[in-house]
């Protein structure tokens, strides 16, 4: 007989409560072009003909993507996909029990790079966003926020505001 065990949950979200993060993914899921970026990656991406069949080119592009708006490195993007059950149902694995490892995540990052595909990819993305009245603002690990934003981020002595990267010092009051 076992004692002391408890049931953790059946893997259900439960969740009534609309998180920041839940409400960013969802709007990324209406703005951005899932399916053209897959047509994009697509004649680079490697057909497996031995081993573990790859992952979907869509399940890698969307956690390139949440490791760049998260500011993620490889190890911590594996480790997000562990432990955060929205980061997962973001990425949409397909099964859940294999997860892309950082090893995967680099390999396919460099891919994007080898064949200067990530760039201009992020860029479609920050264009969409744009020409939605959206700017990606990344200061922090811990989150990524949609503003709306001005179409001009220079000031009159056309100096960029970033506070991201401004001292406190220099940060106006």
């Amino acid at each position: 007989m076992i004692c002391g065990m408890k049931q953790l949950g059946l893997g259900l979200n439960l969740s009534t409560k609309k998180t920041r993060k839940r409400e960013f993914w969802e709007e990324m899921e209406r703005v951005v072009p899932w399916s053209a970026l897959v047509q994009i990656v697509k004649p680079y991406y490697l057909k497996a003909k031995t081993g573990r069949p790859p992952f979907a080119i869509e399940t890698m592009l969307r956690v390139h993507y949440l490791q760049q708006w998260f500011a993620l490195s490889d190890p911590a993007m594996e480790e997000a996909l562990h432990d955060m059950p929205v980061f997962r149902e973001f990425a949409k694995p397909g099964d859940v029990a294999r997860l892309p490892d950082e090893t995967t995540i680099l390999r396919f990052r460099h891919l994007l790079e080898k064949h200067d595909l990530a760039t201009d990819m992020l860029r479609v993305v920050n264009d969409i966003l744009q020409a939605k009245g959206l700017l990606m603002k990344k200061c922090k690990v811990v989150d990524a926020t949609l503003i709306a934003a001005p179409s001009s981020t220079k000031n009159a002595s056309m100096q960029s505001r970033d506070w991201c990267t401004a001292s406190w010092a220099g940060r106006p009051t």
